[in-house]
């Protein structure tokens, strides 16, 4: 760990549009400083043991290599590096593979700036704990163990207080219990309905609660008319 400055972040991506676009995030969240951008595994391993960043963001799918063997041989290598999976790779077998590998969290593309900016602050509240901890240098309590594994006991690490801007925590879960009580979905209209709020509204939660990966959006196509959004909770769907 590196002290007070801004945590370093490699990205490891062989699209370089969407490097891009993680970098431009990064900039517009405070406390991180993007160091290069790797696109080849030759890349990859060359950067990380210059560079030595704090975190990786890491893709699974390259044309020479796969990342969770990347990642495999860097944690081997190096127990100071941290990894957050931003990927298309939507595999059970990727995902649990990733989750032992020990990373701080599984990004499914495409990725949206409030899910990616959420992840890196939860992220930047771990690594300053633990720099805390770790100059203090002593024995650690179990409260601080517990935060550090982000039992929901500090309220900083509260989901709610990551909602984006317009986003209310009671509205948010009004709409996704209206969303728990159907079996086939329902459209902004049916939900705004329920929910008491204008059709908008309605549209703006559950767009939101898309892009965190808690529902899922598909079009229902009918005989007269447009298609219409459906907004279905993904529990609902493994069901």
């Amino acid at each position: 760990m590196k002290g007070n400055q801004d945590i370093e972040v490699l990205i490891v991506e062989d699209d370089l549009r969407i490097a891009e676009i993680q970098k431009r995030f990064l900039d517009l969240i405070d406390g991180f400083q993007p160091v290069g951008i790797a696109a080849s595994y030759v890349e990859a391993k060359t950067l990380i043991e210059v560079l030595q960043p704090d975190l990786i963001l890491l893709d699974v799918y390259f044309p020479d290599m796969n990342g969770l063997e990347l990642l495999k041989e860097t944690k081997f290598q190096t127990k100071h590096v941290d990894c957050i999976m931003i990927t298309a790779a939507k595999e059970i077998d990727m995902v649990q593979s990733a989750i032992r590998l020990g990373v701080f969290d599984y990004i499914i593309k495409p990725v949206f700036f409030e899910r990616f900016k959420q992840t890196l602050q939860r992220y930047q509240e771990y690594y300053t704990k633990l720099l805390k901890l770790s100059k203090e240098n002593s024995p650690v309590s179990q409260q601080e163990v517990d935060k550090l594994l982000w039992k929901e006991i500090d309220s900083i690490t509260d989901e709610r207080a990551y909602l984006p801007k317009g986003i209310d925590p009671l509205t948010l879960e009004k709409v996704i219990e209206v969303l728990g009580k159907v079996k086939t979905g329902l459209t902004a209209e049916s939900v705004a309905k329920e929910v008491g709020v204008s059709r908008t509204t309605a549209r703006r939660y559950l767009e939101h609660l898309v892009s965190i990966g808690k529902i899922e959006a598909d079009l229902s196509y009918g005989t007269v008319g447009r298609p219409e959004r459906i907004y279905l909770l993904l529990a609902k769907m493994i069901e």
